[in-house]
């Protein structure tokens, strides 16, 4: 094919004007994605650990469940366990493995009361599972299957939109890079496919375990290429050698 005699677009040649943009778009997002890291520790890795599990069982625990006990047996034995005396526990425990009958409910209704419902309320702000009543009670004295459906599509579709929307500005960026071609290509397709891997994975990981590690490596690589897009592409900005050129250019191949 004929050259069209235009300056070849590259990073490293873009005007000023551009460079900045590009550049405080890149510097936001990363920002923003360690904020969402810190978000999914203190959510999700930081309870886990209090509770003894380390990252896949904290994975298996959210998305498979705790099929051996209920929701609430596992959250006073774990992180909630501090608020609840001894004694307390064992009449809650002695309820749950009676099936957790309304017509004794009112036995450990003090319990909840005393000691669950300042926090564990609907208008308490802290999106915690209310335990205001007994029906809201029953429903975390069940076994323990992980995530619902409801909630893993309602979350899916977020992640799923959410993320390729930033990772379609940051890969346009990227592939103005001079990076040989066909590596551009993998970097560029790689948080995608880690985004499938990632999201996927938690559904798998409802029915079997095991894809608990998928859902770790789609996060690593998610993270890798992430961090590979932004800091290759500031590189080629604002320390690689270019001529600005401004007007007209051609596409990069």
């Amino acid at each position: 094919m004929a050259k069209s005699g235009l300056p070849q677009i590259s990073l490293a040649n873009l005007p000023i004007t551009l460079k900045a943009l590009f550049s405080a778009f890149l510097l936001t997002m990363a920002i923003g994605y360690f904020m969402a890291f810190l978000y999914m520790f203190l959510i999700n890795i930081k309870p886990h650990q209090e509770m003894g599990m380390n990252v896949v069982e904290g994975i298996v625990h959210k998305y498979y469940g705790e099929r051996q006990r209920t929701r609430l047996g596992s959250a006073l034995t774990g992180s909630m366990g501090e608020y609840v005396s001894e004694r307390e526990k064992e009449k809650i425990f002695t309820w749950i493995k009676n099936g957790a009958p309304e017509e004794n409910y009112q036995e450990v209704k003090p319990i909840f009361d005393g000691n669950c419902i300042e926090c564990h309320n609907a208008d308490s702000g802290m999106n915690l599972v209310p335990l205001t009543t007994y029906n809201e009670i029953n429903k975390v004295v069940q076994i323990d299957f992980g995530e619902s459906i409801k909630t893993l599509a309602g979350v899916s579709h977020v992640h799923f939109f959410g993320i390729s929307f930033i990772f379609i500005w940051t890969s346009l960026i990227f592939a103005f890079s001079g990076i040989q071609r066909y590596v551009k290509i993998i970097i560029i397709l790689t948080p995608f496919i880690a985004v499938w891997l990632d999201i996927g994975s938690w559904w798998f990981t409802k029915y079997e375990p095991v894809f608990s590690y998928t859902v770790i490596i789609g996060g690593g690589l998610m993270g890798i290429s992430f961090t590979v897009q932004i800091l290759y592409s500031l590189y080629e900005m604002w320390l690689k050698k270019g001529k600005e050129v401004e007007g007209k250019y051609s596409c990069p191949s």
